[in-house]
This record gives C-alpha cells, sequence and structure tokens, in this order.
C-alpha cells in the first residue's frame, strides 16, 4: 500500500536524518523533492500546495533549525503535517443512535460497493458485536442483489430480500421496518452505482437519502483513482450530506494521492480503508498510523490488532507448551504457522507494517512472495499424516508422489524440506532456557520471505 510514494519520501527525508545543520537552502531542496513525490503520487495539486507551505513556514522556524537533530525534527514535521492533512484522528462510525442505526452506502460502479458491504456487516458484527441486516436497493443489476445475498450467508449476516422491479425507498423503508421486528443494531443499504453527472439517478438516491434520513451516508470509492477519486467524492457531497469515506482497493494503490486529497478536498473524513478482497480486509482510517506507513515507520499497533484479531490462541498456547515440553516441531506444526501469515494477510501484509521495511533493496522485496506461502502449503497437503509427523521417511518415491500431488516439482519439495530442517533446529534452541534471542537472531532470512512462525 502506498509504497511508490513512501519509497520516495523515505529516501528524500534519510538523506536529512544524519544532516548536523539545516539551512533554507536544503530545506528548499527537500521541499522540492517532496513537491514531486505527491505529485507523482496522484495528489491534488491544491492539497501539495499547502501541504508543502506549511511544512516550509514552520521548518524555517527556530524549533527546527536550532533543534540537536535538525534533519529528525523535519521529519516528525512531515509526519505530523501529514496526519493533519489525513484528518488526526479515527473517525469512527455513528452507532449510537437509537437502533437500528442506518447506514446508506453510495458510489460508483466498479468501486467495491457490495462487497464493502459484506465487509462492513462483519466488522461491525466481529468488533463492535452488532446485529446486522443488509439489503441491496441496486433494482438496475439483479445480479448484484444475488452477489450481496450470497455474501451474507458467507459471513452469517441477516439478509432482507428484494427485486429489480420495486421501488428503491420501497426496498430501504420495508428493511429497516424489518429491521425493527427483528431488534437488529445497524441496517444497510446497498445503492445502485451512478455518476454523478446522472441527474436522474442522482434524484433518485437523494429521494432515498429524504425518505430514510440515514445516520451515516458513507461514499466508497476505489483509490486507484488517485485525485480524481477525490473529486468525485465532492461531486456527490455537494448532492448529498456525506458523513465519511470508505477508500477501497489501497492494497494495489503503490501511490497513495486519494488517502492524501480526499478529507482536504471535501471535508469529510476517511472511515475505512479496503486492503484486499476477502470479507475480513477492511479496517478503520487511522491517520497517524498510515502516515507512519508512508514514511517507512511501520504501523505496529495494526500488526498487534492483526495478531489479536487473527491468531488462535488456543492454537498458539499448545504450541508453545509442545515446544517447552521439548516435542519435534513438525510439519503440520509448520503448515499451522503459514496459515496464521495469511490469515494476517500475508507476508506482504504484514511487512508492510513493519518499521524500516522501506529501506529494504528492491531486489529484496521482489523475492517475497505470498504465493510460495500457497504452494509450501499444497506440497504438505500431499503428504500423509504420518509424513507429516515424521520428515525422515520422505524419500525418492514419496517425494515424487507430494510432487505430483501437490502441482510442483521435485525441487520444490527439496526446498521446503530443507527449509523445515532449518525451522526445526531453531525451534529446538527456542525450548531451551535462554534460547529465545538466540532463535530470534537465527531466524533472519530461513522462513519463507525471512518471516518468524506466528506461534512466536
Amino acid at each position: 500500500m502506498f509504497s511508490n510514494l513512501s519509497e520516495r519520501l523515505t529516501r528524500v527525508l534519510k538523506n536529512l536524518s544524519g544532516r548536523g545543520r539545516l539551512t533554507e537552502d536544503n530545506i528548499k531542496e527537500t521541499m522540492r523533492d517532496i513537491r514531486m513525490a505527491l505529485l507523482e503520487a496522484d495528489v491534488a495539486l491544491p492539497v501539495v500546495k499547502d501541504f508543502i507551505e506549511q511544512i516550509q513556514t514552520k521548518a524555517i522556524g527556530a524549533d527546527v533549525m536550532d533543534s540537536l537533530t535538525p534533519g529528525q525534527s523535519l521529519i516528525k514535521l512531515v509526519h505530523d503535517e501529514l496526519v493533519t492533512l489525513m484528518g488526526e484522528q479515527c473517525d469512527t462510525l455513528n452507532l449510537q443512535a437509537q437502533p437500528p442505526v442506518v447506514i446508506l452506502m453510495a458510489g460508483l460502479q466498479g468501486s467495491g460497493k457490495t462487497t464493502t458491504v459484506a465487509k462492513l456487516s462483519r466488522w461491525l458484527q466481529q468488533s463492535q458485536h452488532k446485529k446486522v441486516l443488509v439489503t441491496s436497493a441496486d433494482i438496475y443489476r439483479p445480479a448484484a442483489i444475488a452477489q450481496l445475498e450470497t455474501l451474507a450467508q458467507n459471513v452469517n449476516i441477516e439478509f432482507y430480500p428484494s427485486h429489480a422491479s420495486q421501488d428503491p425507498v420501497a426496498i430501504a423503508q420495508g428493511a429497516i421496518a424489518a429491521a425493527k421486528s427483528k431488534f437488529m443494531d445497524v441496517v444497510i443499504i446497498d445503492t445502485a452505482g451512478r455518476l454523478h453527472i446522472d441527474d436522474e439517478m442522482m434524484n433518485e438516491i437523494k429521494r432515498l437519502h429524504a425518505a430514510i434520513n440515514p445516520t451515516e451516508t458513507l461514499f466508497v470509492v476505489d483509490s486507484m483513482t488517485g485525485q480524481d477519486a477525490a473529486n468525485t467524492a465532492r461531486a456527490f457531497n455537494d448532492a448529498l450530506p456525506l458523513t465519511g469515506i470508505i477508500l477501497t482497493k489501497t492494497d494495489g494503490d503503490a501511490r497513495g494521492g486519494a488517502a492524501l486529497s480526499i478529507r482536504h478536498i471535501t471535508g469529510k473524513p476517511i472511515k475505512f480503508i479496503g486492503i484486499g478482497e476477502k470479507t475480513d480486509a477492511l479496517e478503520p482510517f487511522y491517520p497517524d498510523r498510515i502516515a507512519s506507513r508512508i514514511l517507512g515507520m511501520g504501523d505496529v499497533l495494526s500488526l498487534i490488532e492483526d495478531v489479536q484479531r487473527n491468531v488462535d490462541r488456543e492454537k498458539a498456547e499448545k504450541f508453545a507448551k509442545k515446544l517447552k515440553k521439548g516435542k519435534s516441531f513438525d510439519l503440520e506444526d509448520f503448515r499451522d504457522q503459514l496459515r496464521q501469515v495469511s490469515k494476517m494477510g500475508g507476508i506482504m501484509g504484514i511487512m508492510s507494517k513493519l518499521p524500516g521495511i522501506g529501506a529494504l533493496p528492491q531486489a529484496a522485496k521482489d523475492k517475497v512472495n505470498d504465493k510460495m506461502l500457497i504452494e509450501i502449503e499444497a506440497i504438505i497437503n500431499s503428504m500423509t499424516r504420518k509424513e507429516r509427523r515424521f520428515p525422515d521417511l520422505i524419500k525418492g518415491s514419496r517425494k515424487r508422489r507430494i510432487a505430483m500431488g501437490s502441482g510442483t516439482d521435485i525441487p520444490a519439495v527439496n526446498r521446503l524440506l530443507k527449509q523445515f530442517i532449518m525451522m526445526q533446529k531453531m525451534m529446538k534452541k527456542f525450548s531451551k532456557q535462554g534460547g529465545m534471542m538466540k532463535l530470534m537472531r537465527g531466524m533472519q532470512g530461513k522462513m519463507p520471505g525471512g518471516f518468524p512462525p506466528m506461534g512466536m
């Protein structure tokens, strides 16, 4: 996420960190580089101008120029200004209103709105412990109604049926009435994708909004459209009283222009970001955490939350006890660890939240590939339970059978077994007193992508 912008800004600011003294000239030179990085990230020009002016005014002040570590002071200034630009704090949904709280979703076609309804429902159910009902008022695409019904079943959320022959207002009012009768906490209403220049469609959603008076009106927009996302959000905000924005597809957005432009242009907060295709790939938008990621400082808080949310504590405790008792680490344990990594967004998802990741050479980043986890799990799944428990049994004919069963080749099986033997040796060190630090030092570069197991 935002990898190109992060790489550029990290490189620019790294040049400053070791300088003992800053002058107006080298501050202006740095500001010029930051301006180019932001423009290349497709941040809106008015946003860039204001951002640079704010930093330059503060940077040339005595606080930075006379600081003992002026380079680091300037980096902090850039970080704080990024936070201010994106909204300073996490704006949450208003769930304190009289239930059921009504959330109306609006957006363009193809922005991922229907999938986002399912993601938001799941987040409300699991993180906020709310009973949620969803419905689709997209009468122009019967497939969208069927899609939402399927997604609702997948995440175990109540679905209120609708039909293309109905009026969107009648659908929404029926869903709200059904939610009241079933004592639901939240109703989410999906709407048809529409262009802000389509007067007929905009009048329809205005009529819908007036009829149900939702607590939250959220605009769903594709982050990869850059500053166009901000301009479209502004146009919708002129027609509807938006309460917030949800940015989708941020996992594929290497630039970050939308995230940096929307708040400044619309005055509306980004409330959530979509970070993948799965229904659990939605997280609240924390400006300070995103700013830290952009500047290569990592996002350890979000990583801790990911661990708490996704790692099976019972399994992790059993795994730790097993190692402490001196029992052997086997391929079933190895597979469990890889599954925990996948649940947390894969190796790249985890690495993006680690401090200093932007300083890694591109060649090293290119070697990290989450497809490797899929291949490894396929190989382990092709083994018998006995082979997973006792990997020493895996010789010539067994290797051929496992390779064929997993759709790989014998060298891939050999690579896995070699990696596993290294891991097994490290786990023995872990089980010994004082072995933790030795394990962590020895772990570097040994796991797929160089990442330690989640049971740690």
